[in-house]
């Protein structure tokens, strides 16, 4: 998306009546990107490790049963569980659970609530990973490159444990992994950073109805049976509340400020809306989480409070049930 000045922020004239605009200022190179290629390589790894540890072979010479056959058998102990058990391509429900993944006995009874945070980076198979990891690296990199990888991790581990903590509010049978939360919260950050920053950016219609219909689409999906769309739900407030907070952009005049006569009033770095925003989400991001983890801590089921939230998990059709969801 292009970026273009704010005309609200140009300023004509001089002390001494040149009629002269006020230089643009310098535009800043893209910054390297590392911290999301990085998130990738870990995700990966940590893949292969849970394979590893799987060794699917060893547990199918133990069940003695002629069909816990292993996928891609020619890999070794990093083959695959039958498609029957995990028709993702990846390890066993016991060996994510073994290794970090999200369940709400382990984390409200048995009080390991170090879960919401490793199990982000868990993944139940090559085609979940490979899914998340495109769309990291097609969204992450951008953000990363124009807003630096503080905010942006900031963001990304954030939105991921705001994920795993709605999910675990709403979903208590069931095993959950996936990096979908954060990925989900540096959509909702984009979209906060296209508000906050309605001013300078050129196209904006456009690029705000392309977000959105992307935005929807994805939350859409998350309607199908055996999908976390609580946490995909989580995570994108979580962002879109951060985005406010980490990427406003700062003002044109602030930008040029070097250029400006002697004398001349500076405006501060941002503008008031964008201050309030900032407010606003700070307080509602902190509630939220202290609210949220109480109620989860708590043992309190999310259900209870909020009975047609069901409807945002899943959707009941001819073609599907959501009984056991």
């Amino acid at each position: 998306m292009a970026v273009g000045d704010d005309p609200e922020n140009r300023e004509n004239g001089s002390d001494d009546g040149d009629r002269s605009r006020i230089g643009p200022p310098p535009i800043p190179s893209p910054l390297s990107s590392w911290l999301v290629p990085l998130f990738v390589v870990t995700n990966v790894t940590l893949f292969s490790i849970a394979m590893f540890v799987n060794n699917c072979p060893k547990h199918s010479e133990s069940h003695h049963s002629p069909n816990h056959h292993c996928v891609a058998r020619f890999l070794g102990r990093l083959s695959f569980e039958p498609l029957r058990n995990n028709p993702l391509f990846g390890p066993s429900s016991r060996t994510l659970v073994k290794l970090g993944s999200l369940e709400w006995c382990r984390v409200v009874e048995e009080r390991e609530a170090w879960r919401l945070f490793t199990c982000i980076w868990l993944h139940a198979g090559v085609i979940h990973l490979v899914a998340n990891m495109i769309s990291l690296l097609f969204v992450g990199i951008r953000l990363e490159q124009q807003f630096g990888f503080v905010r942006i991790g900031v963001i990304y581990v954030t939105s991921g444990v705001g994920g795993s903590v709605l999910s675990s509010l709403f979903i208590r049978n069931g095993v959950s992994v996936g990096a979908s939360g954060a990925l989900f919260g540096l959509l909702g950050s984009m979209l906060s950073e296209i508000l906050t920053n309605w001013t300078i950016y050129s196209n904006k219609v456009v690029a705000l109805l392309t977000l959105l219909f992307v935005i929807v689409i994805n939350l859409a999906l998350g309607i199908l049976p055996h999908v976390d769309n609580m946490g995909h739900l989580g995570g994108f407030v979580v962002g879109f509340l951060l985005g406010f907070v980490l990427l406003a952009r700062p003002q044109f005049k602030w930008l040029a400020r070097e250029h400006i006569p002697e004398g001349r009033h500076l405006t501060s770095k941002y503008k008031p809306y964008q201050y309030i925003l900032r407010l606003i989400s700070l307080a509602l991001l902190i509630s939220g989480f202290v609210v949220a983890l109480v109620m989860l801590l708590r043992g309190e089921e999310g259900n209870v409070h909020c009975r047609w939230c069901r409807y945002l998990r899943c959707i009941p059709t001819s073609k599907w049930s959501c009984e056991d969801v």
